[in-house]
């Protein structure tokens, strides 16, 4: 179980320094799409000015209606004129609502989009070792939440803008009428408003603190429902055990948020009765002016509705403002990941990996621990890898060879030692150029929810659409004897998450994956435990035609089963992260060391 962190305050500074962000995030919107937010601003200011112009329209026709009752013959042209205008500015105004409300849902759709597709890209230039960081994740899953849910602060922000407007017109009407109300309102005002920031602050303090357990919680949602563990949740009648754990969790934060909605409601009430007081003390006061005479029936009407819209437009400024502050600071974790070096690679001064690869590959003195631990998994290895050999690693569980297939990929960066291609440190060399080099199918291969040309066409992306490549890929690894069996062939949906998708089994899946390193075509293959899910003779005719592809080009291959092993040109001996035996398959049987012992093992296997 997470351990819940109950220590980060945020204080009044950390709210007003988080607001320098709105710029920034304006900006993007408007590189999101121009034209609508212009239109956005140009309602929005249109639409800021007509409260005030309705409320004096409504004065004047009070007054009209005054003026009239006292004369002796009506001349209601006027009044006609005076009530066609209102309709005109009240549908106007409706209208204008309508349109913003639609381009803030256009621009907030385009914004989030955008903004996912930031974070995207953002986690693909991390290192793999930061996304197997527990920090790193919790950064993510606060910026991750902040693309859709800072959407609605657009719109909160403009309003806002569009609201001070309405009032500093609303402040122009008074000021000519009776000034001192400004006063009495700020009086009610201000301390609802310093309440709201208040709040807003440990809001945002408790979210930021629980974002370990709202991970957990969402873990604990996935696996609790999910096809991919459903067999190991019925089968160790697990339901009971996850649904409590959730329970328990959930309601833990359910009693944090409720403590702070119940101070946050009572205070909120309590400043919100002295506004209500304020409105009618200041109510009073009008009527009594308009009853001695000193202001009309319409300036009564024009100021009341003036006093109670002020009243109102500057609660939801002062309350929408408590709201921006705090998702500022949402936004803040946004653009702090953005913006973070989370071990991100700058490709400025790094040199051009080799197209081809014509010398090979250099371990020098290479060793290698994991972030946070003292143990290493791969300690002083040294040996080449020439171009055009098929390397084999073999060792127990636990040895270091998928780390060492990492380390060659250029996932992690040696803790000591050097990794060399061509007689340079590959560290020095683009990561997209060098990554390029490789097709590589690990053993834990993702089973991609889409349909079977794109689960092969993704091991080459920009050749997704060439189907003549991926029928002659999926020949290769013979996942074409599985797609032909497929109702809609290569256009068929795979796994079952999705309408009319079908599930493989563990076998058919692995050829697919085969396929994808086939699609790539690269000069120097990895395969990790390719064949673990196939039977034996497509095990065989598998690796067949991975030998044949493989002619002349670099490959590294991992497995436990010696049959496939003997095919490499060196085999690659390790124990316990270090470099133990290193020869031909024959070579290392005379040498009746740890590998004759494991293929001994096996074969007793099968006498």
């Amino acid at each position: 179980m997470i351990v819940t962190k109950k220590s980060d305050k945020i204080g009044w500074k950390s709210n007003i320094e988080a607001l320098k962000y709105i710029p920034r995030f304006f900006t993007l919107i408007w590189q999101t799409n121009k034209w609508l937010f212009l239109w956005n601003i140009i309602a929005r200011l249109i639409k800021s000015v007509l409260p005030v112009l309705l409320l004096w329209v409504g004065k004047l026709i009070i007054d009209e209606v005054v003026l009239q009752i006292d004369l002796p013959e009506k001349d209601l042209v006027r009044l006609w004129y005076l009530l066609g205008t209102e309709l005109l500015l009240a549908v106007f105004s409706d209208l204008l609502s309508r349109l913003i409300s639609l381009i803030d849902a256009l621009l907030g759709d385009l914004y989030g989009n955008k903004s996912s597709v930031r974070i995207i890209q953002k986690a693909a230039s991390v290192p793999l070792s930061q996304l197997e960081d527990a920090d790193f994740y919790d950064k993510l899953e606060r910026a991750r939440r902040q693309t859709t849910s800072r959407v609605t602060l657009m719109s909160t922000v403009l309003s806002q803008a569009q609201d001070m407007i309405t009032v500093i017109s609303l402040i122009g009407g008074l000021i000519v009428f009776e000034p001192w109300l400004i006063l009495i309102l700020f009086i009610a005002i201000i301390p609802s408003f310093l309440n709201e920031i208040k709040f807003s602050r440990s809001s945002y303090s408790l979210v930021r603190r629980w974002t370990p357990e709202r991970r957990e919680l969402d873990y604990l949602r996935y696996i609790g429902a999910s096809d991919v563990t459903a067999k190991e949740i019925k089968l160790f009648g697990l339901a009971s055990f996850i649904s409590q754990r959730f329970s328990e969790l959930a309601h833990k934060y359910y009693l944090a948020n409720k403590t702070l909605a119940i101070k946050r409601a009572s205070w909120g009430s309590i400043f919100h009765i002295i506004g209500d007081l304020s409105y009618y003390g200041a109510y009073v006061l009008i009527i009594i002016r308009t009853v001695t005479g000193i202001i009309t029936i319409g300036d009564l009407t024009f100021l009341a509705g003036a006093f109670r819209r002020l009243r109102n437009q500057l609660q939801t400024i002062f309350s929408r403002l408590s709201r921006i502050t705090e998702s500022a600071l949402y936004l803040k974790d946004y653009f702090d990941f953005l913006d973070a070096d989370h071990g991100s690679i700058n490709n400025h001064n790094l040199e051009s990996a080799p197209k081809k690869v014509e010398q090979g590959f250099e371990f020098q003195d290479v060793s290698f621990k994991y972030a946070g631990s003292d143990q290493y998994v791969l300690q002083n290895l040294s040996f080449r890898l020439p171009a055009g050999e098929k390397l084999a690693l073999v060792g127990e569980n636990g040895a270091g060879k998928t780390t060492l297939i990492k380390l060659l990929l250029r996932m992690y960066k040696p803790t000591e030692g050097k990794i060399l291609l061509e007689g340079k440190d590959i560290w020095t060399m683009d990561p997209l150029e060098y990554q390029k080099l490789f097709g590589v199918i690990f053993q834990d291969f993702v089973k991609f929810q889409m349909i079977a040309r794109e689960n092969i066409g993704v091991g080459k992306v920009d050749e997704m659409d060439n189907t003549s490549k991926i029928k002659f890929a999926a020949q290769r690894s013979l996942a074409d004897q599985v797609i032909e069996d497929l109702p809609d062939g290569y256009d068929q949906q795979l796994g079952k998450r999705f309408r009319q998708g079908k599930e493989l089994s563990g076998g058919q899946w692995q050829k697919i994956a085969l396929a994808r390193a086939y699609m790539k075509n690269a000069e120097v293959i990895i395969l990790d435990e390719p064949t673990a899910a196939l039977d034996a003779r497509a095990e065989f005719e598998a690796f067949q035609r991975f030998v044949d592809l493989t002619k002349g080009k670099t490959a590294v291959l991992i497995s436990h089963r010696f049959s496939t092993v003997r095919m490499a040109n060196r085999i690659l001996v390790l124990k316990q992260g270090r470099l133990l035996e290193m020869g031909t398959h024959e070579a290392l049987l005379k040498k009746k060391g740890l590998y004759q012992e494991l293929f001994q093992y096996q074969a007793r296997g099968y006498q």
